[in-house]
């Protein structure tokens, strides 16, 4: 498998296509996650999932949820390890309190648009995004398939 280099320093894991075609993301955040050793190498080797993954803001902090990352191979510790276990989204204060607002007044989600590592550093790409009725992904794929022709 080669890497897929985005930017300077990147290189994507895992990333939520059914995302972009489920909601209208309105704005993009660069978060940091904590992940245990074994998962780092896990999410390092490709694996990981994003299809079920949803972020949600509790006790003034900011949760990844549903995200599955199947077990190292060569871990000492596999037997303890839960795959779709909560994970902390490490972001400023501000932004947290923004996202507060945001999620709360106007019905917003946040979405999981891709895992990748930058300069070594596992980071998540979380979407505020609107959720789309049934006759606007029919017509975002009408568009799509008007430009391709």
């Amino acid at each position: 498998m080669s890497p897929k280099g985005d930017a300077e320093g990147q290189k994507t894991v895992v990333s939520n296509r059914k995302a972009r075609h489920d909601y209208e993301i309105l704005e993009r955040y660069e978060t940091g996650i904590v992940l245990t050793g074994a998962e780092v190498k896990s999410l390092r080797g490709g694996r990981g999932s994003l299809a079920e993954a949803y972020a949600r803001v509790r006790d003034d902090e900011v949760w990844l949820e549903g995200m599955h990352i199947p077990p190292y191979e060569q871990a000492m510790d596999k037997t303890r390890w839960e795959p779709t276990r909560a994970r902390k989204l490490l972001l400023h204060r501000k932004e947290i309190e923004r996202l507060i607002g945001k999620t709360a007044e106007r019905g917003l989600a946040l979405i999981p648009l891709r895992v990748y590592f930058s300069h070594g550093l596992a980071k998540v790409e979380l979407g505020l995004g609107r959720g789309k009725r049934q006759f606007e992904k029919r017509q975002a794929i009408a568009e799509r398939e008007h430009r391709r022709e």
